[in-house]
């Protein structure tokens, strides 16, 4: 059985970021289920949520780099932590033969999920909805009075200051 199904819970009154999220819930749910059938049926499936995933990522990262976040922002940080976690997963199973992290990781990213889509993804889909963002021809009907931002798009996030760009990582 699934660790995460879809529901109205998950749902963001966002359709473009609704849609991609059902198919990440459900390309999560597929590779669980071919555990059970072999290891290569689950490394494919494991497979299609990484490359879901990166594009799924990716078209966030965009949205959000196009409507005042700074490069550095926590939101794509958590993206790109999660997508290295995934890689190095894959690579272990397929190169190892070692598929426990695997067996591990899909409820780890189901729970990992449900508090990213509830949280960071729901900030985001608040701000695209606040400044009027058209996510097919990138127009913005009200542009954000800050820029830089470095948090998530909540109300919590701040502009970049002069102290935040110069900071070493």
């Amino acid at each position: 059985m699934p660790t995460l199904t879809w529901t109205d819970e998950l749902a963001l009154a966002h359709p473009q970021m609704d849609a991609t999220h059902e198919e990440f819930v459900s390309l999560l749910s597929a590779a669980e289920l071919a555990l059970a059938q072999s290891r290569e049926a689950a490394l494919a499936a494991y497979q299609q949520l990484v490359e879901h995933t990166v594009g799924h990522f990716a078209q966030e990262d965009r949205w959000m780099a196009a409507t005042g976040f700074a490069p550095e922002n926590c939101h794509t940080f958590q993206h790109a932590q999660v997508l290295g976690l995934m890689h190095e997963v894959t690579r272990v199973a397929r190169d190892d033969g070692d598929f426990g992290p695997l067996e591990r990781v899909l409820p780890e990213l189901a729970g990992w999920f449900r508090a990213h889509a509830q949280t960071m993804d729901a900030a985001l889909a608040a701000h695209l909805k606040q400044i009027g963002y058209d996510v097919a021809s990138g127009a913005i009907a009200r542009p954000p009075a800050a820029q830089g931002m470095t948090g998530c798009g909540g109300a919590s996030c701040s502009p970049a200051t002069p102290a935040d760009e110069t900071t070493p990582a």
